[in-house]
């Protein structure tokens, strides 16, 4: 049966059921009733969850709202053809005060009047226009209003766009440079590891080389003494003898002296000084390609002991007669006269060089962050130190107990190697290419390792750019 008035009818669908006007921004809810975005929201203002429909009172855990553009758009025809056929006209607002139509409006005011508000005192000396006038006049601001924002807006959403292209293209590009200094790295750790294995080989056959030259040597330069010793015992036995038995078989006797004569091996083979020689070349070539991936280090000046001065790029530090006026901060060192290096590693090889100017004694190598700082602490593995000093002239290693180094003159310029993967610590005179201590793998903890310098009076360390 055929509705009795199809118009109202279709107004009643377009009408929102809370302000019961046509829908403006129309959302559905998850019963398909719909309601004006701005009003659903308003009702729900001040509720959590377990929001329900005004219409139904069907009640849902969490808000879900969904853009209806069929109905929006359908509420937007209506409103067109109601006002182009002139049919349905809106019903007119009244006076509050007058109950007269509001057909005019007060400019000053802005608020829109009836006639017997214009005679009235309080609208007489204003200026009043037809409100149809006034409302184009408005409806044209509002639309060039309208056009600015839109095109602000479409702007802004070009702007977003480009924005998260762009940012896209960044993160491949930061993805594509990790997979390649992974990669890099990768195959670096491979080739140092290979030419390890490859360098203590060739050193461990030239080791048995060398021994077995050795042991050679020593046999037959034995024999020899033995006949020699044989001979020598001979000839002294001839010389306590009567002289008619001393000139028996003097040929025979001569002979066997004239013997004596004994051509020294070599001791070592041209072949061995050729190889060793060969070796020391390939590992002052090594060293030449690690050096290349030193790391840059700074020194922590919230940590130096309060005597220990540092230069403006906290490269170098120096110690001086009187404390400084500093902070008794927890991370600060107030015995040893010590300081940590900014940086800290807890994976991987790193290496960084220090130059020492000696003026009485200095030590330089690693600590773990959690080091004690305060009072007198032990400079050993025990505490979290490893290091080698130079302490009345003589450079020593600080394990328990120390172990002298015999090095004919002390380095002016030392390379610490610290492999956090092993657990150990190289150091290296740089000047000579000559390893002068390692603690063992192992000897390091997993844990956050910074480098440690220790200056006496006089002395002054650099770490090396």
């Amino acid at each position: 049966m055929a509705a009795a008035n199809p118009a109202k009818s279709l107004q009643d669908e377009l009408t929102c059921s809370i302000c019961l006007d046509y829908f403006k921004d129309p959302v559905s809810l998850d019963c398909d009733h719909n309601f004006c975005r701005a009003c659903i929201t308003q009702c729900w203002e001040g509720l959590a969850t377990n929001v329900s429909c005004p219409q139904c009172r069907v009640t849902f855990p969490q808000r879900n709202l969904r853009l209806n553009r069929q109905l929006r758009n359908i509420v937007e025809a209506a409103r067109e053809l109601r006002l182009s056929s002139g049919k349905e006209p809106e019903p007119e607002r009244l006076c509050e005060k007058h109950k007269e139509p509001l057909k005019l409006f007060c400019k000053e005011d802005e608020i829109p009047i009836c006639l017997v508000c214009d005679r009235s005192k309080e609208h007489r000396a204003h200026t009043v226009i037809p409100a149809e006038e006034a409302a184009k006049e408005f409806k044209e601001k509002i639309q060039a209003h309208l056009k600015m924002l839109r095109e602000e807006r479409e702007k802004l959403l070009g702007l977003k766009v480009r924005e998260e292209k762009r940012s896209l293209e960044y993160l491949k590009q930061t993805q594509t440079e990790r997979q390649k200094i992974v990669s890099e790295f990768q195959q670096l750790r491979q080739f140092l590891e290979e030419q390890e294995r490859l360098l203590l080989a060739q050193l461990e056959k030239l080791d048995k080389e060398i021994v077995k030259t050795q042991n050679e040597s020593v046999s037959e330069v034995s024999e020899e003494i033995s006949r020699l010793g044989n001979l020598i015992s001979e000839m002294e036995g001839k010389c306590q003898k009567p002289v008619t038995e001393l000139m028996q078989d003097v040929r025979s006797t001569w002979s066997r002296s004239a013997k004596g004569k004994f051509q020294q091996p070599e001791e070592i083979s041209p072949k061995l000084e050729l190889r060793l020689s060969d070796f020391s070349q390939k590992t002052v070539a090594l060293m030449e390609t690690l050096r290349k991936f030193k790391e840059h280090v700074t020194l922590d000046p919230d940590t130096a002991h309060p005597q220990l001065v540092l230069s403006e790029d906290r490269k170098s530090v120096r110690r001086r007669d009187t404390r400084q006026n500093l902070p008794n901060n927890p991370e600060r060192f107030d015995c040893w006269a010590c300081v940590l290096g900014c940086e800290g590693f807890s994976l991987g090889r790193h290496c960084w060089e220090v130059e020492v100017v000696d003026g009485g004694g200095w030590a330089v190598g690693v600590a773990r962050e959690s080091v004690g700082r305060k009072g007198r602490i032990s400079h050993s593995p025990e505490v979290g130190i490893w290091a080698v000093e130079l302490w009345e002239g003589q450079l020593r290693a600080l394990t328990s107990p120390v172990t002298p180094l015999p090095l004919s003159q002390v380095p002016s310029r030392i390379q610490i190697c610290l492999d956090c993967d092993r657990g150990q610590v190289t150091f290296i005179d740089v000047d000579d290419e000559a390893p002068i201590f390692t603690f063992p793998p192992g000897s390091v903890p997993e844990e956050r390792i910074h480098p440690w310098l220790w200056v006496w009076l006089g002395s002054q360390l650099t770490l090396c750019p």
